[in-house]
């Protein structure tokens, strides 16, 4: 099954569009494990996703801490996802992506500005091969993300284009399984969705913590929401994503 298919129908089982960012702050490697355990365990009914970065995978291991993570949530029947942010030339691309697909990651990020031939190609063929997904960023939810995705290019004829007007249109020509657009700028979630439309799924980072409000980038056209700080950071995490997957549905 692809990894649209799967995270679809973790969706509609689990009644949920919340993906969790398992992204938990410094701490000795056994506690690390044994808090992100118990943070998937007790949130597993109400998240239809889990996504990794590397405040986990650096401190405990590609093939070791993090395996643990990876089969947990398999159990739960959760789709798991690589926040790698693939950025580099072609060839290591497809290595990155084929640890991280080895590893057992069902999808992974990366980043459209190194472009496709002998850029993305690679992840993108590896990930189809196998029946694995790559979202691609096209806005993220920092406050300077628009010194690089906001950049303007300028065509032959004078025509000016965001960069990640740009993105959107090369998440639907490479057929990417997902893009990523910061819960923070609604208003370009709605210009992106505009050309995404229901060809690529849009997923949106920076709920809670960061600012970005549930109701007003779901209206604009969200389908996944990221969610981070505000769950793992919480006494009970189970309850506050219970919450938030209520209000998404209320949305």
């Amino acid at each position: 099954m692809s990894f649209r298919k799967k995270i679809v129908k973790s969706s509609e089982e689990k009644k949920s569009n919340i993906v969790l960012a398992l992204d938990l702050p410094p701490n000795d490697r056994t506690l690390l494990l044994k808090r992100a355990a118990r943070i998937l365990e007790s949130t597993q009914d109400h998240i239809c996703a889990v996504k990794l970065n590397r405040h986990l995978l650096l401190p405990l291991g590609l093939f070791d801490g993090v395996q643990d993570l990876i089969f947990q949530a398999k159990e739960y029947q959760l789709p798991i996802i690589m926040d790698c942010k693939i950025n580099d030339i072609g060839n290591t691309n497809r290595i990155i992506a084929e640890h991280y697909f080895g590893g057992g990651f069902d999808a992974v990020t990366a980043n459209p500005f190194v472009g496709w031939d002998d850029g993305l190609q690679p992840v993108f063929e590896t990930a189809r091969n196998i029946g694995r997904g790559v979202i691609l960023l096209v806005y993220m939810s920092h406050r300077s993300a628009g010194d690089g995705y906001g950049r303007e290019f300028v065509a032959v004829d004078g025509t000016r284009t965001p960069a990640y007007m740009i993105f959107a249109r090369r998440a639907v020509e490479w057929n990417a399984d997902g893009a990523v657009v910061g819960a923070t700028y609604p208003e370009r979630i709605g210009e992106i969705h505009s050309v995404l439309e229901q060809k690529v799924p849009i997923y949106a980072p920076g709920v809670g913590a960061q600012g970005g409000t549930i109701s007003l980038c779901m209206n604009k056209g969200v389908r996944y929401l990221i969610v981070g700080r505000t769950i793992t950071l919480a006494s009970d995490p189970g309850r506050v994503a219970e919450k938030i997957k209520n209000q998404t549905r209320a949305s």
